[in-house]
């Protein structure tokens, strides 16, 4: 077993639906099935709308929360 650093691969993935409420798990990654914007809270609480982001797009943040509001990406999963 290797131990776990703030640059090591993701260990586990969940599915995320965009809400308007912070997650449970802090997600260290996202990735993008299907491309649109992707409206976020990241991981030290500044709002950030990514525009235009491409399917199957990986983006190596941090994020406490996914927005529904101003966010047309789907199919969209947390790495940890």
């Amino acid at each position: 077993m290797f131990s776990k650093s703030a640059d090591s691969c993701a260990s586990t993935a969940f599915s995320i639906t965009p809400a308007d409420s912070v997650m449970s798990t802090e997600a260290r990654a996202l990735y993008v099935g299907v491309g649109g914007n992707l409206a976020v809270l990241t991981g030290d609480g500044s709002s950030v709308t990514f525009s235009n982001v491409a399917a199957g797009t990986i983006l190596p943040i941090s994020v406490k929360q996914v927005s529904s509001t101003g966010t047309t990406a789907s199919n969209i999963i947390g790495l940890i």
